[in-house]
C-alpha cells in the first residue's frame, strides 16, 4: 500500500525490493549444484548387497531441477555433474557423463518441441528417462545382460519413478529457498 501512495521518483531511489533485501548470488548459483552433488553421494549410506534397490537419487535431482527450471542449468553442465556421480555411483567413469549429457540433450529437444507444460506431461517425460537411464546404465556397466537381471532393476525402476513428485515437491522447496531474500549488509 505505501508503494501505491510514494510517489515514483523515491521508490526508485530506494528499491522495490524492500528494504535492503535482495536475493542472495551465492546461493542463488549454488543451491541447484550442491542438491545435485549431495543426491549423488546419498546412495553411499545404502547398502543393498543382492540387487540394485535404491534409486539413482543425484540423477533424479539433476532431472527435477532440469525439468522444473529448464533455463537454470546450461547444456555442457551434465559432464562434470556426471562425472561426480560417476566418482561415488559404482558405475565404470564416463557412463553418467554420458547419460547425463545425453539427458540435457534430449530435455532441451523436448522443450523446444513443447514449451508449455503441466505435471503429469513433465512426470511422463521425467519417467521415461529415469526408465531410459537405468536400463542404459544397466547396458552400460559391462554385467551380462540376462532377463533376470532386467527383472532386478525392475523395483528400481518403479521406486525411481514414483519418488520423482516428492523429489519435484523438494526442488520446489529448494527453489524457493534459492530465491528468497536476504539481507544484505551494506
Amino acid at each position: 500500500m505505501i508503494d501505491r501512495l510514494a510517489n515514483p521518483n523515491q521508490r526508485r531511489a530506494y528499491g522495490s525490493g524492500g528494504i535492503n533485501r535482495v536475493t542472495s548470488p551465492w546461493r542463488a548459483n549454488s543451491v541447484p549444484y550442491i542438491t545435485i552433488l549431495l543426491g549423488s553421494l546419498l546412495p553411499i549410506w545404502v547398502l543393498a548387497d543382492v540387487m540394485p534397490v535404491t534409486p539413482p537419487i543425484g540423477f533424479l535431482i539433476f532431472l527435477g531441477w532440469r525439468i522444473m527450471r529448464p533455463g537454470l542449468l546450461p547444456l555442457w553442465i551434465g559432464v562434470p555433474l556426471g562425472a561426480f556421480d560417476d566418482l561415488f555411483s559404482g558405475q565404470p567413469f564416463g557412463s553418467a557423463i554420458l547419460l547425463w549429457s545425453l539427458t540435457m540433450i534430449a530435455l532441451e529437444l523436448i522443450e523446444t518441441r513443447f514449451p508449455w507444460r503441466g505435471f503429469w506431461q513433465d512426470w511422463f517425460t521425467a519417467g521415461l528417462a529415469i526408465v531410459l537411464y537405468i536400463c542404459a546404465a544397466m547396458a552400460v556397466s559391462g554385467a551380462s545382460l540376462t532377463p533376470f537381471l532386467a527383472l532386478a532393476t525392475v523395483p528400481q525402476i518403479i521406486m525411481s519413478v514414483l519418488l520423482y513428485p516428492l523429489l519435484a515437491r523438494m526442488i520446489a522447496w529448494f527453489d524457493r529457498f534459492r530465491l528468497s531474500r536476504s539481507r544484505r549488509i551494506g
